[in-house]
């Protein structure tokens, strides 16, 4: 099989020969950049635009993350795996040779690994059938890890087989109406249904015995971790996985409730048509053939008649991961960091996950390198961070936030995410939304890599009707424990909406080469957008936080919520607190507004400069809960993390969220009681968010009603 990073048409010195001579002129200008300056000027200290300074460094800047992301895909490197140290040490030399202070912290997590599967078809008197392939057909060569569910357990069944369409609540009710039961059976999905996990959990908890999840017809498989109940190492939930450190047994609850009870794995699509195909039972409903391309097929859903034999051993073990850094400290504000992140380990070889992201994370790396040479320096501290172990469960990034939860608390301005950069056309992202504004105004000062005389915001704004940014209630990436579990403001950045080969061999090179990016243009703009967010944030003299856009969107949750529990009365408290929040917002910014006019070297300024940026990256803090959600205690943010529920309408106020969710056998009064309660939560929050942003004690006096009549 040739080198998956090597096409088969062309030699490689030819592939590239398009970004050979930008990359010349990039050492042009970085030479212009170091040389060119009158004597004795410093950029950043004397006039000189950080940001335009920044952006100069662009011309064959392309061409250096081609490069990058070519040696970052050479191999598979999956974390805790012997590919994953030369990816490391490349991240490392590149950090270093861009002039940065590095530095590294190793975590030892559990891991999961694929040790043996096999999987059978067999007639309903046991006889063989036909041996099916545990294999993924887009790596005939092997030379990726096979496919597997990281964390699932060992197993085996011999059993019949249902056909779950993707697994949805919808699709067990729609088996319900049709009398068909997983209790005892193999479960056989379709990607598609939401985190893999969720899948899992959900047929367990109708009595299946296996899960099997089918991947694309395009030959790929995908990968992927079933791990349930939040992001980090299962065994030390809310400290660092330390050399040294307390961990917990596997009987204890926290940690069993982490882990699917049975036992799961990806298949190709051609392994589960086989299966379906096989199955009798009630028939096909005609919306569930195309999964599978099983639109001329007139079978049925199952049970049987034929029988699945898959076994599934798991190799569990404690793994050595390895966290990079890269830190620029800060002239007037070291104690205040802008922190940017990405991941580097892969599935497959990541062209797309994650090492799009990794290879713009180099080149901001390089611009700030070249930026301080030039006597460029941050008013407060700069961190680049390169995360492992994030396919298992953002177990780099948590062990870490978990480690310096109270210095990241006090100190963290912003934390600014980049997984798949680049997956397609078109920009998305995520933010907490004081920073939406920010957000917006960066992308003005962007080309469009796909459209020649326009900026990002303005293909953006007309992408999809108009400027959506998504809110980061999803525990995908990492920022969750930034955002989740530390109340760190958050943005999530990439390019294109979705990516075929997600977690497969086909994330390659070759794919991205020929498909995602050819010129690297989209790679370009990400990086411009990421390194001038936190050029922003870690230069502005006030931070360029907007809490009326806060404000405003929490209104605009609070609005769907009232219609989705057809009572607006019973939620309606919310909205005083919400306009004193936004009451607070039109405060700080004539506050801001006037200190911006102060002599940037008056001594009252300063501190009163400082006591205002306190208070604006403190108040994200302010939606935290001590206590945390409960039932899940690793989660404090009250506003934005996930629901318990996988498939629940709510992005927002998971508390109350997880209340209307869990009907279970509660009364009417019961479940009216948990809400209420879930609803003073966020009130409370909200005020506390006000309070901060005004520096003083809560005085409210007003009497509040929390009764609450819920909808069936």
């Amino acid at each position: 099989m040739p080198h998956a990073s090597s096409p088969s048409s062309s030699p490689r010195p030819l592939r590239l020969a398009r970004l050979l001579l930008p990359f010349g002129l990039l050492l042009l200008v970085s030479l212009l950049v170091l040389h060119g300056r009158p004597p004795g000027t410093r950029p950043g200290q004397s006039g000189t635009d950080p940001a335009a300074l920044f952006l100069s460094l662009s011309p064959g800047a392309n061409a250096s993350i081609a490069a990058d992301l070519l040696t970052l895909t050479s191999g598979p490197h999956l974390a805790g795996t012997p590919g994953a140290a030369g990816v490391a040490a490349h991240v490392l030399s590149r950090l270093r040779a861009a002039g940065l202070r590095t530095l590294t912290r190793e975590y030892a997590p559990l891991l999961s690994y694929r040790a043996h599967a096999s999987l059978a078809l067999l007639a309903a008197d046991r006889s063989l059938l036909a041996h099916l392939s545990t294999d993924e057909p887009a790596d005939p060569g092997r030379r990726v890890v096979r496919p597997y569910h990281a964390y699932a357990p060992s197993g085996a069944a011999v059993a019949e087989a249902v056909f779950v369409n993707l697994g949805r609540e919808e699709d067990l009710a729609a088996l319900d109406r049709l009398g068909v039961s997983l209790r005892g059976r193999v479960a056989v999905a379709v990607r598609g249904g939401g985190y893999r996990g969720g899948v899992v959990a959900r047929a367990a908890g109708r009595g299946a015995v296996a899960v099997l999840i089918a991947g694309r017809a395009d030959g790929g498989v995908e990968r992927g971790t079933v791990l349930l109940g939040g992001p980090g190492d299962p065994l030390t939930p809310g400290w660092a996985a330390a050399d040294g450190a307390e961990r917990l047994g596997f009987d204890h609850e926290a940690v069993r409730r982490r882990f699917p009870t049975i036992p799961s794995m990806p298949v190709s699509a051609d392994t589960a048509s086989a299966i379906v195909r096989s199955l009798g039972g009630p028939a096909l409903p005609a919306e569930w053939r195309a999964g599978l391309g099983l639109e001329g097929h007139a079978g049925g859903v199952g049970p049987g008649p034929t029988l699945v034999n898959f076994t599934y051993q798991e190799d569990r073990k404690m793994a050595t991961i390895k966290d990079i850094f890269a830190v620029i400290k800060g002239r007037e504000e070291p104690d205040r960091y802008v922190i940017l992140g990405n991941h580097r380990d892969a599935w497959t070889y990541g062209a797309v996950d994650p090492n799009s992201g990794t290879a713009a994370l180099l080149d901001v790396a390089r611009r700030l390198g070249i930026m301080l040479r030039s006597g460029w320096t941050p008013r407060r501290t700069i961190i680049l961070c390169s995360w492992d172990a994030e396919e298992f469960g953002m177990i780099g990034s948590t062990e870490w936030v978990e480690e310096n939860l109270g210095d990241l608390q006090s100190k963290a301005v912003a934390y600014l995410n980049v997984d798949c950069a680049v997956q397609g056309m078109g920009l998305f992202a995520g933010s907490t939304p004081q920073l939406d504004k920010l957000l917006i105004d960066v992308t003005r000062q962007v080309k469009d890599p796909d459209v020649e005389g326009k900026t990002v915001h303005d293909t953006w704004s007309t992408m999809n009707g108009g400027i959506n940014i998504e809110r980061l209630a999803r525990t995908d990436s990492d920022f969750a424990p930034f955002l989740h579990h530390a109340g760190i403001p958050c943005v999530d950045l990439y390019y294109g909406k979705e990516f075929p080969g997600y977690h497969t061999a086909l994330d390659s090179y070759i794919w991205m080469e020929k498909h995602g990016d050819p010129l690297f243009l989209r790679h370009l703009a990400i990086t411009e957008i990421w390194g001038l967010l936190a050029l922003r944030l870690a230069n502005d003299l006030v931070l360029p936080f907007d809490y009326h856009t806060y404000a405003s969107q929490l209104q605009e949750h609070t609005n769907v919520l009232a219609d989705r529990m057809n009572n607006s009365q019973s939620v309606s408290v919310i909205n005083g607190f919400i306009n004193d929040l936004s009451s607070a917002a039109t405060e700080v910014q004539k506050e801001a507004k006037e200190l911006k006019l102060l002599d940037i070297h008056d001594g009252r300024g300063l501190i009163r400069r400082r006591l205002l940026n306190d208070r604006l990256l403190l108040a994200e803090r302010s939606f935290l809960h001590a206590e945390g959600l409960q039932g899940r205690t690793w989660y404090k943010h009250l506003m934005y993390s996930p629901p318990e529920d996988y498939e629940s309408e709510l992005s927002f106020f998971p508390g109350i969220a997880d209340a209307i969710s869990r009907r279970g056998n509660q009364s009417t009064r019961q479940r009216q009681a948990a809400v209420r309660q879930e609803l003073w939560r966020v009130a409370m929050a909200i005020q506390r968010a006000a309070n901060v942003l005004r520096g003083e004690f809560g005085a409210h006096n007003k009497p509040i009603n929390f009764s609450v009549s819920m909808a069936p």
